[in-house]
């Protein structure tokens, strides 16, 4: 039923915010452990076991921290975890995954112009291929090569190079760059859940008991958030790259992912030499920029977006929309109201391409994006923005009998 579409938009909202907010929390906390940490200051006058202190001034007040490089003599009467904000944005994350991605496989995971596979089969390799990144990041940071810090580093990056040009070769452009951001999250939340939290229990079991604990576990934790460290920009972008078509629907999508994470580990550079006192390095910048102008060439340079063909996997949709009495008019109507932007080559004023990617030019199009024509421009007024091309009352009503009439006639 029409229904369920709507039903279907509301969870997808609900997950999306859920998501969003952990999403800050988490990334906010990292940013300030991580300034934190850096800015600490070694004085003679410290306690025994305090690696360094830090003055900071916030909200009208003086905080005076110190940190014990492996932990001090006496458990603290109450100890504050930061473990959660990590843990709710992965499922959040993962929630939004399955409603998005696999509730929607056939228009956002499945590109059969790319691989023809089948809804279970795409939705199995998604699951799979999250599961393989840690287990392979985990084997490396335990093999000899973790010990080599930048060493590791390097070789992580071309695991995540390959991963982004396996996704491209399998998924749509969109979907491969969200599985690159959910691939790289995953490693980040599992560092917390399976390493950097278990160590801290460990450390503070022997502090109960007496023991003193070993510097290994807390060398281990360090070592994994500083990886978390330099990967949090990268997902950030894309987690919000289905916004940018130009991005992840070109023919060199998988080298763009590749730069971003350059430009991710050169800005977070600049805030981390700033933030421990040792300057600011202005060349981060000006790599960034080059690497930005590079990503611009080459989502351009090929002429055409090849990563999401919207004709490959519309022969359902076609059937049950197109075939609909309302259709010629809809038709009609989204050639006098949505073309000029939604089109291979849009001719409104200041749109290059077309927004996110989508394009209404064929009657199988304009099946294949039914449900968003539904939701968009029909049952709210977010299509047209700000009602530039005088979509009617009664247009928008002939888009959602349209699309009521298919979706009933299809459940008769």
């Amino acid at each position: 039923m029409y229904e369920y579409a709507i039903a279907w938009e509301w969870l997808a909202f609900a997950a999306r915010w859920f998501h969003v907010v952990t999403a800050i929390a988490w990334i906010g906390s990292s940013f300030y452990f991580i300034a934190l940490d850096l800015g600490l200051v070694k004085r003679p006058h410290l306690p025994a076991g305090v690696h360094g202190e830090e003055w900071q001034v916030h909200g009208g007040g003086f905080y005076h921290i110190q940190k014990y490089l492996v932990a001090p003599a006496e458990m603290p009467e109450h100890l504050a975890w930061f473990k959660y904000e990590s843990y709710f944005t992965w499922l959040s994350g993962f929630l939004m995954l399955c409603i998005v991605y696999y509730g929607g496989a056939d228009l956002f995971l499945i590109d059969r112009h790319v691989l023809d596979i089948s809804k279970p089969v795409a939705i199995l390799i998604s699951l799979a291929s999250l599961g393989f990144g840690w287990i392979v990041y985990d084997l490396l940071c335990k093999s000899p090569l973790g010990k080599n810090t930048w060493g590791l580093m390097a070789v992580l990056y071309v695991v995540l190079v390959f991963m982004g040009w396996g996704y491209t070769q399998v998924f749509t452009g969109r979907a491969a760059f969200l599985h690159l951001g959910a691939f790289t999250a995953t490693i980040m939340s599992a560092n917390v859940f399976m390493i950097i939290i278990p160590n801290q229990k460990i450390v503070v079991a022997d502090l109960i008991a007496g023991r003193t604990p070993d510097a290994k576990y807390g060398y281990m934790a360090k070592q994994r958030s500083l990886h978390n460290n330099y990967l949090t920009l990268p997902v950030i972008f894309f987690m919000l790259s289905n916004h940018y078509p130009l991005a992840f629907g070109t023919a060199f999508n998988w080298v763009i992912a590749a730069l971003v994470f350059l430009m991710g580990v050169t800005i977070r550079h600049w805030f981390n030499t700033t933030h421990a006192r040792k300057g600011r390095p202005t060349w981060t910048w000006i790599v960034t920029v080059v690497l930005f102008i590079l990503i611009m060439w080459l989502s351009t340079a090929p002429k055409i977006l090849t990563g999401e063909d919207q004709s490959a996997s519309v022969a359902p949709a076609f059937q049950q929309f197109a075939g609909d009495p309302h259709f010629p008019a809809v038709k009609q109507l989204i050639g006098t109201r949505c073309s000029m932007c939604h089109a291979a080559e849009p001719v409104y004023e200041g749109i290059a391409r077309p927004p996110k990617g989508v394009i209404l030019e064929n009657d199988a199009e304009i099946a294949a994006h039914a449900r968003e024509i539904y939701i968009q421009a029909g049952r709210s007024h977010a299509m047209p923005p700000g009602n530039v091309t005088d979509i009617t009352p009664d247009e928008r009503k002939l888009l959602v009998a349209w699309f009521e009439s298919a979706v009933e006639g299809k459940q008769e």
